[in-house]
């Protein structure tokens, strides 16, 4: 179930690969991504000595959090994957240009999870076809929504 996406990233960028990771939270950041109170608009993953972060994330925190806790909202969150395929992207990042983008976060088995997509930057005239594709594949659907009735 999905708990937030970052529609801007399938704009900007071109998918190539998905990964999912775990992500290191606090207490009061759980309660709130539950609560839907999370962004990942202007998010984006970095590399850190081998490891990978996640920086830009906006969580508010609830009314109801506790008073002897100073939360910040937008504090740098580890992310947990396997060593390999950390490697991996570690190396296709630094060699290749490519870039890390969180698309969403995401429950599984209870927990909270982030996918990160491996991505490449879209030029201008990319975006622009690509609107034009939407743009024709809504008009189509809407053509034969109306032919039914």
């Amino acid at each position: 179930m999905s708990i937030i996406q970052n529609k801007r990233a399938f704009h900007e960028y071109f998918i190539e690969d998905k990964y999912e990771a775990g992500l290191v939270l606090e207490g009061w950041e759980v309660k709130s991504i539950r609560a839907g109170r999370a962004q990942l608009k202007e998010a984006y993953v970095t590399i850190k000595n081998n490891e990978l972060f996640l920086f830009g994330s906006h969580i508010s925190p609830l009314l109801s959090a506790s008073t002897h806790i100073h939360p910040d909202v937008t504090r740098t969150r580890k992310l947990l994957l396997n060593r390999l395929e950390m490697d991996k992207l570690i190396i296709k990042v630094q060699r290749a240009g490519y870039t890390l983008m969180p698309l969403d976060m995401h429950f599984k088995g209870g927990r909270i999870k982030l996918t990160i997509g491996l991505a490449k930057g879209k030029k201008q005239h990319d975006k622009r076809a690509t609107e034009k594709d939407r743009d024709a594949k809504q008009e189509v659907a809407q053509a034969m929504k109306k032919a039914r009735y």
